[in-house]
């Protein structure tokens, strides 16, 4: 496969023979790059939810989840405040995650259909989560500067998993993924839509987010996401249709 990146980003860390996920995974949890999304973060890890004052919140950069070797890698936007940023991972412990893991559950991506802390014995096979931010940001909306303090990380763990589809949550995601491979012009962002990456066998194929902005008012529905994945299933398998 022939891969597309932004030349002034290295896929490997400064000073380092090799990368790997678990360096990427280490050096976002200890990221204290973006000021503001520090403070954010720790401030939701004091004051917290009454649900969850029981909770010692993660508070820290989120790394990716799931299979190292995937084929269908899953781009969200950022850790929510009270889910991932809470659990320490990504789509664990809110009702974003909840729609998430189920469809991927019943397309065989999950072994469980649902996510509720890292020790509830989730495990994914062919896929992986991750997001182009990975710390949360006041009101799910993080500035250029901050996505672009964590295009390093996002870039190394793309190179590193190599999948053959991405399913894109959103189009910040997918704004996210075009960058990455140089695709311009973009086509427009719709439910649905596949992008085929110039000079390779991957695709991007977007979905509406599993915010509940989305699925409380049912411009997202379950048919519709588990469709999404059904289809990243048949496309991660090679069958690509003309």
């Amino acid at each position: 496969m022939v891969r597309k990146r932004n030349s002034n980003v290295s896929a490997k860390p400064s000073g380092r023979a090799a990368d790997s996920l678990q360096i990427v995974s280490d050096e976002v949890a200890e990221c204290e790059a973006c000021p503001r999304l520090v403070e954010w973060r720790e401030k939701i890890g004091r004051e917290k939810r009454a649900a969850y004052n029981d909770w010692t919140y993660w508070s820290r950069g989120v790394p990716p989840f799931g299979d190292p070797k995937a084929a269908v890698a899953v781009i969200g936007l950022a850790p929510a405040a009270h889910g991932a940023n809470r659990t320490g991972r990504m789509f664990t412990g809110d009702r974003s995650g909840d729609w998430l893991f189920r469809a991927l559950h019943t397309a065989g991506f999950a072994n469980q259909p649902s996510s509720t802390d890292r020790d509830d014995g989730l495990t994914l096979t062919n896929a992986i989560v991750t997001s182009p931010v990975k710390c949360a940001p006041p009101a799910n909306k993080p500035t250029v500067e901050e996505r672009d303090r964590c295009r390093p990380f996002f870039d190394r763990e793309l190179a590193l998993v190599n999948p053959k589809v991405f399913v894109a949550l959103g189009g910040f995601a997918y704004q996210a993924l075009c960058s990455y491979f140089e695709i311009r012009p973009r086509p427009k962002f719709g439910h649905g839509v596949e992008v085929p990456i110039p000079d390779s066998d991957q695709i991007i194929l977007c979905s509406y987010h599993v915010s509940q902005q989305n699925t409380f008012t049912g411009r997202l529905t379950e048919d519709m996401i588990n469709a999404v994945f059904t289809r990243a299933r048949e496309l991660s398998n090679g069958k690509f249709e003309s």
